[in-house]
């Protein structure tokens, strides 16, 4: 597991879906995953120290966590399946580890609040999926095949997208 850091928020152009960019920490790979509007919006505010009145279901996440007793150890984002990103919550409860599947978006929003490191499995810098066509979840259509995609990612530089703000 490599650690990395949120390295930039925005709205890829080409397929038009929001998209976080982990960056290798002490390094300069990234991943780019693409994610929900409701999912950005969450990191973002994070990301911009933005505090709402009412607890968005993030917030709630991390109350629970605490109400709970339990600690976030660590997130990681573990593989890539059929064009979908995996992602688990390292807890520990009363001195038990616990596991919990989650999105990755969703695992790095809780993070992020948590103050939690976020961790990611080597062979997705790599390029590897387990399964599927390799391109991001939310593209319904073919209008990049996967070759054309990782390309196009290759020769982006992390301004390229944009810092998301509410």
């Amino acid at each position: 597991m490599i650690p990395v850091k949120v390295a930039k928020l925005g709205l890829d152009s080409v397929s038009n879906t929001y998209v976080v960019v982990l960056q290798e920490e002490g390094g300069e790979r990234m991943l780019p995953i693409w994610i929900g509007r409701p999912e950005a919006e969450s990191i973002a505010m994070q990301l911009n120290g933005v505090k709402r009145e009412r607890p968005l279901t993030h917030d709630l996440c991390q109350s629970l966590i605490a109400g709970l007793g339990a600690t976030l150890r660590r997130v990681q984002v573990t593989r890539l399946e059929k064009s979908t990103f995996y992602a688990e919550l390292h807890l520990v409860r009363v001195g038990a580890p616990v596991i919990v599947d989650a999105r990755p978006s969703d695992a790095i929003a809780i993070a992020l609040r948590l103050d939690a490191p976020i961790f990611v499995d080597e062979t997705l810098f790599a390029g590897e999926e387990d399964e599927g066509t390799g391109t991001p979840a939310g593209r319904d259509d073919d209008a990049l095949t996967a070759e054309q995609l990782q390309r196009h990612l290759e020769h982006m530089r992390p301004e390229d997208f944009g810092r998301f703000s509410l």
